[in-house]
């Protein structure tokens, strides 16, 4: 610290003291530690990359784990919240697909689970019989309802340690 700003100034060399420097620290980074990898991601971009998914992994699985106690994945727990958000609308498989957080590459056979369940119902379009509209049934909007505070409890436990300012700050960069 001290020492080495003297010395500098003794033998006339320029005081390193940018904060933004495009060189990574030699500490283990926590891709490298959760990887347990011995060489670092070859980039900065590649390190948030992976940074980013070991994140998001870690929010999701103790709600996934709390999904599946009560029967549901999270592509079905998604699904409901989908359809409950297009009421009065009922909806067809392409457009429950574009709506999905994480894709799921057989929305039909997620859809027959649910429907057996009893939580979705599902109607030939009068116009063309080809196309199949889903929406919510009562006991899946029942479900749901059950679901919202737990899912927002779940949400303010894992995020609340960051602060207000922090999490306004990282919204802001998820945004961009």
């Amino acid at each position: 610290g001290a020492n080495l700003a003297a010395r500098r100034r003794r033998d006339n060399l320029p005081l390193d003291d940018n904060r933004y420097n495009d060189y990574y620290s030699p500490m283990v980074s926590i891709v490298q530690r959760e990887l347990r990898q011995k060489a670092p991601p070859p980039s900065l971009e590649a390190e948030v990359f992976l940074a980013l998914q070991i994140a998001a992994t870690r929010l999701l699985d103790p709600w996934t784990r709390y999904l599946k106690a009560r029967g549901l994945t999270h592509g079905q727990y998604n699904v409901l919240r989908i359809l409950r958000g297009a009421r009065p609308d009922a909806l067809t498989c392409g457009e429950i697909a574009e709506r999905m957080i994480s894709r799921d590459p057989d929305i039909t056979r997620l859809l027959d689970r649910l429907q057996a369940q009893g939580l979705v119902t599902r109607q030939r379009d009068v116009a063309d019989r080809r196309v199949v509209r889903t929406s919510i049934a009562q006991p899946g909007l029942d479900l749901l309802a059950e679901l919202d505070r737990p899912a927002d409890d779940m949400g303010s436990r894992s995020l609340a340690p960051l602060g207000r300012k922090r999490l306004k700050e990282l919204s802001g960069l998820l945004a961009a």
